[in-house]
């Protein structure tokens, strides 16, 4: 671990497994509640200094984190695969677009607001650093969602003390050390452990702002424990993102794209297309083309050369997806490709998916977060687009058709925070991203992500003299 500049290790350790062959492969620090305050210390202290150097200096310091992620490249993305299990291609993804987020976020600047009231008195709006911020990182992506609370976080001039899952604790330690090189310190502390350690970090009284990504039911429980304080909160939660696929598509040439729109880092993505809506009039000929090219996807160990999906990334949610699968089998849904979970070693589910199932099914209401994937059926779009706006979740979505001005119409109509049309999985540190109803609370990314590490400080002048 990384507290106060020095490298911690813990009196009591816990298991990194590789999913995708059950091998232990390192003994991971269990932070205590003393280190725990340790680290938050450190950031307290570190607080004012960090703070109250000049902007430039904190962009060039979150510019060579990104420096540090690159040329350390090779062993974040062997580290990352054999952790998270995901393959050469997504390791690519996420160490490359960690090290970008760092180099773009150190270019953005808050905003500050000035105006002449006339008379001698002006008024000043500028924005404030919160103090210590505790980020709480999930394991699907734990590189690059470590840098999406990171940097924002120092180039508003806060602090941090970071805790990443336990499943995928070993790329962010490694981070916390590279940045401990150059960084002041106490300016990020990283601590692993388990649940009862995000208690401590969420309840913490000198923590300002709390910063996660994770499940919805967690982030509840999350915004109930950081409430004691009313500590600023950043949640970015579940999905169970719709797909409407018009008619007016080729079935052929789209069905790679929603392949992968689905299953991409096997489909363990908070913004996958979970239930894909295909107008009746293509529904056959796509769903035979994505059955076709899902032929060609080959799921493995993601260390192997030519595998394009890896293991799901712990037991826990192995678990969650056989009973799903078994459920689905239960009631008599009918599957296209999948579903049955082969035995042996490592967490590997086969891309499953599933014809037309009734809307009140396991596999359509729930976030599978897994490569279980429904098809449905529509005909009519004020009917398709209530449908996918029947959920609690409110994350992504998205539209797919040769006609623009119909696909605009039907985004607008959406309840997510992120519509995309005929692409997806697009991401930029300068566009902010965000979920409706309990899908999250807050924005992350841009200047929206930037102010959402500050408080709004407003001033009044008067300069006239009495």
């Amino acid at each position: 671990m990384t507290i106060g500049g020095k490298s911690v290790d813990a009196e009591s350790h816990f298991e990194a497994v590789n999913p995708a062959t059950e091998q232990v492969i390192a003994q991971v620090p269990d932070a205590s509640h003393e280190q725990l305050e340790t680290a938050v210390a450190a950031a307290k202290a570190a607080f004012g200094p960090w703070s109250a150097r000049p902007v430039d200096e904190r962009q060039a310091m979150i510019a060579r984190i990104g420096d540090a992620i690159e040329e350390n490249a090779e062993s974040f993305m062997r580290l990352l695969t054999l952790e998270q299990g995901k393959a050469r291609a997504g390791a690519e993804w996420e160490v490359g677009g960690s090290a970008h987020w760092c180099r773009e976020i150190a270019t953005q600047e808050l905003p500050l607001h000035q105006e002449d009231l006339g008379e001698g008195r002006s008024v000043e709006n500028r924005r404030t650093p919160l103090g210590v911020v505790g980020a709480i990182t999930p394991w699907n992506f734990p590189l690059l969602l470590a840098v999406w609370k990171i940097a924002p976080a120092l180039a508003a001039g806060n602090t941090v003390v970071l805790k990443p899952s336990p499943y995928t604790p070993l790329c962010t330690l490694k981070l916390g050390e590279l940045a401990s090189e150059f960084l002041p310190a106490g300016v990020v502390n990283v601590v692993s452990g388990g649940n009862e350690l995000g208690g401590w970090l969420t309840r913490h009284p000198d923590v300002r702002k709390i910063s996660f990504t994770g499940s919805t039911a967690t982030g509840r429980k999350v915004m109930e424990s950081a409430s004691g304080n009313l500590k600023r909160i950043t949640l970015e939660l579940g999905g169970n993102d719709p797909a409407i696929v018009l008619p007016d598509v080729d079935p052929v040439a789209i069905a790679e794209k929603l392949f992968w729109a689905a299953f991409q880092n096997s489909a363990q993505f908070c913004v996958s297309a979970k239930r894909i809506y295909i107008h009746d009039a293509i529904y056959d000929d796509v769903s035979r083309a994505l059955v076709e090219y899902a032929g060609t996807v080959k799921t493995g160990d993601g260390s192997m050369q030519g595998t394009d999906l890896g293991p799901i990334q712990n037991r826990m949610q192995f678990d969650k997806l056989r009973d799903l699968l078994a459920d689905a089998r239960d009631t008599g849904l009918r599957f296209l490709c999948g579903g049955d979970v082969p035995d042996g070693t490592g967490y590997f589910v086969p891309v499953t998916i599933i014809d037309n199932p009734p809307e009140d099914s396991r596999v359509v209401k729930e976030e599978a977060f897994g490569p279980v994937l429904p098809l449905l059926r529509f005909t009519d779009i004020d009917d398709v687009v209530a449908r996918a706006n029947d959920t609690e979740y409110g994350l992504a979505a998205s539209v797919w058709s040769s006609d623009i001005d119909r696909a605009q119409e039907i985004a607008e109509r959406i309840e997510a925070g992120t519509v995309w049309i005929n692409e997806i999985h697009s991401f930029s540190p300068h566009i902010a991203f965000g979920g409706h109803k309990q899908s999250g609370v807050g924005i992350e990314n841009a200047i929206d992500g930037l102010i959402e590490y500050t408080n709004s400080q407003t001033i009044y002048t008067n300069r006239a003299v009495a």
